[in-house]
């Protein structure tokens, strides 16, 4: 099944690549092409990470499928801040937050609780505990950021000395927290499957689909912007919903499936250390690489995002923080993402 998986995939690829650079070819079409072929690179990513973390427990398994997962993301969010898409690159960076705090773990929590014989999916508190923490406090810099973009006060016009300061601090928090989490015992699953590839092969096409992401990003960021025109998208639409499901969904459907396994730990493990380093890493570590980009990213986003970010912290701390879940939590959370994805839709 994986062997046809990749064989799928690199046909899409080489597609996006045919629809990026053939002349004729009509933008949206091109754009499907190459999100497909984002979606599919996601998975492999996933994949590949899987096997390689499959040797080292549930924490570092999780650690490392986050953090390769988002290599797409990275890659989107780059180009678009290259191609002056200020918006776009926000809403994607917020959207992957909120993708899978709301959307991706509300389906995880549902899966996970429907084949537990009293509808209650179990699982260790400490890391959704964290994840809300590192989530409140990106969320407490992205309100203060607003509120003083919002002001009239000296400290308005210094908003992008801000946002690097405030970005520094927050990687350093990260770190601080990841060294924690990974040398901190964490319970193991019991229905571990062995790995399918060895290290070698499994390195290899982490590399290879790693690269791969980078063009599929250029190729989709390209076509992004005459289809938000054609098809009468809004670019906060497009951000949030389209470009963070398209980088970020399908690579943590592994997360559903998971949780439908039993493999509670290793499902939460994978979903919420994404949620974690989106807010936490991969944005702060945006604002300062915008530094080199065409466009200058900060934590300045609109009122109603801040809100949004924070009252999802405050509800991912409510519905997991006790180490339990049931289905009906994992619908709330999905009906929260699609509510904010009509919001998107108007703005």
């Amino acid at each position: 099944m994986e062997r046809a998986g990749l064989g799928v995939v690199a046909l899409l690829t080489v597609l996006a690549g045919v629809a990026r650079y053939v002349s004729g070819v009509p933008s949206i079409v091109a754009f499907i092409i190459a999100g497909l072929a984002l979606a599919g690179g996601a998975w492999i990513v996933s994949f590949s990470t899987e096997q390689v973390g499959g040797r080292f427990g549930v924490a570092a398994t999780g650690m490392m499928q986050s953090t390769l997962g988002n290599l797409p993301e990275f890659f989107v969010v780059l180009f678009a801040l290259q191609a002056h898409q200020l918006i776009v690159a926000q809403t994607a960076i917020l959207g992957s937050i909120l993708v899978n705090a709301l959307l991706v773990l509300g389906l995880v929590l549902v899966a996970g609780a429907r084949r537990e014989p009293d509808g209650i999916m179990r699982f260790s508190p400490r890391l959704p505990n964290d994840t809300a923490t590192l989530l409140l406090v990106a969320s407490l810099i992205i309100l203060l950021v607003g509120i003083v973009a919002n002001s009239h006060g000296p400290a308005g016009h210094h908003i992008k000395t801000i946002s690097i300061i405030s970005a520094v601090a927050l990687l350093i928090v990260y770190g601080f927290w990841v060294r924690q989490y990974l040398t901190t015992e964490h319970p193991q699953d019991d229905a571990g499957e062995a790995p399918r590839l060895s290290t070698r092969a499994s390195l290899t096409l982490l590399i290879v689909s790693g690269a791969a992401a980078g063009f599929v990003s250029d190729w989709f960021v390209h076509a992004l912007e005459p289809t938000i025109h054609s098809v009468g998208i809004s670019k906060e639409f497009a951000g949030l919903v389209i470009v963070a499901i398209a980088g970020n969904a399908v690579e943590h459907a592994v997360g559903v499936v998971l949780a439908a396994k039993g493999r509670s730990e290793l499902a939460i493990s994978v979903v919420k250390n994404s949620v974690g380093q989106v807010a936490a890493f991969l944005f702060p570590l945006m604002v300062l690489v915008s530094l080199l980009t065409a466009t200058t990213l900060t934590f300045a986003l609109a009122p109603v995002y801040v809100g949004a970010l924070f009252a999802t912290a405050v509800i991912v701390w409510q519905i997991t923080g006790d180490g339990e879940a049931t289905q009906f939590e994992g619908v709330a959370l999905c009906a929260g993402f699609v509510i904010l994805a009509v919001v998107a839709a108007f703005q």
